[in-house]
């Protein structure tokens, strides 16, 4: 090892190992009371199956979730849960069922319907994906659909592929809207994760349904700040991704500003790597720790 890579790992481990002691000092006594004109935390932490829980079937994820109190779960198209549109209503009952069991919420599905194809037949194939999950999300009793943007097409105009994108999304929003449930579109993609690219598209959607899911990109960050670009999404957020919390990534700023603005949703943990079922349980109750540090308001 390194003395570099020996720096890092220390230095992290010392941040979990921190954290954890402060969960156990807390543990049995009331919260320390909130610094002056301190808003409270009014948001959850959960999780997307996006990878950490990719290889866990429904009975795991439900029990590590459980187990590790992480509510609610984004159910990422493709995994091994296997909620996917093809689920007969049956089967769409009894996964509402084994949530609603385990107390466990279910946030939503990510897909990876997105709208950016200069081909029109491609864009309609993905809207009618998202039509299906739209509908898939209400009988399981979720809140949401994630899509995306994922690139800026060679040959096109940013603003024509922009605004195609934005059109799409409206019409993927009163589908939403019609099902009773939402439209996240994840800050993604090559060109297109430009967070005034995103506020772009939000305003040619212009839909109540459609809204925004802050992914904590690296290209958030403006002078060491995601300020500037978390206040100019801000109106559209209605979810939030979040992943490694020690890769440098401007995180106790971006948790303090969505207590000031009275975010009181969620913050999915959405890792990299595939572990085990005991290897990931373990690492989302460090996560937790870490997260709950980060997270709260400094006494």
């Amino acid at each position: 090892m390194s003395n570099s890579t020996r720096r890092d790992f220390l230095t992290n481990a010392a941040t979990v190992t921190g954290a954890g002691l402060i969960a156990s000092d807390l543990g049995g006594q009331q919260p320390p009371q909130l610094p002056r004109n301190e808003p409270p935390q009014r948001y959850r932490l959960g999780i997307v199956t996006y990878n950490i829980a990719a290889t866990w079937d429904l009975t795991a994820l439900l029990r590590i979730c459980r187990a590790v109190g992480l509510s609610p779960v984004e159910l990422r198209t493709t995994h091994r849960h296997g909620v996917e549109p093809t689920l007969t209503a049956d089967q769409r009952r009894d996964v509402r069922r084994r949530f609603q069991d385990a107390g466990i919420e279910i946030w939503g599905c990510g897909t990876v319907c997105e709208f950016h194809s200069p081909d029109p037949a491609v864009v309609r194939r993905n809207i009618d994906s998202c039509r299906q999950f739209c509908q898939l999300v209400a009988d399981i009793g979720g809140r949401g659909v994630k899509v995306r943007p994922n690139d800026l097409p060679a040959g096109v105009t940013t603003e024509r592929t922009l605004d195609q994108i934005g059109r799409s999304l409206r019409e993927c929003g009163r589908a939403a809207s019609d099902a009773g449930v939402e439209i996240w579109v994840e800050v993604h993609g090559r060109g297109t994760a430009h967070p005034p690219h995103m506020a772009t598209m939000m305003r040619a959607a212009d839909h109540a349904s459609v809204g925004v899911t802050w992914n904590s990109n690296q290209t958030d960050v403006v002078n060491g700040s995601v300020a500037e670009y978390f206040r100019l999404l801000r109106p559209w957020i209605k979810s939030c991704h979040i992943n490694e919390l020690h890769s440098g990534y401007p995180y106790r700023e971006l948790f303090r500003l969505l207590r000031e603005t009275n975010y009181d949703r969620v913050c999915l943990a959405e890792i990299q790597g595939m572990p085990d079922e005991a290897t990931g349980e373990r690492l989302m109750r460090y996560y937790k720790m870490l997260w709950t540090e980060l997270a709260s308001p400094r006494p």
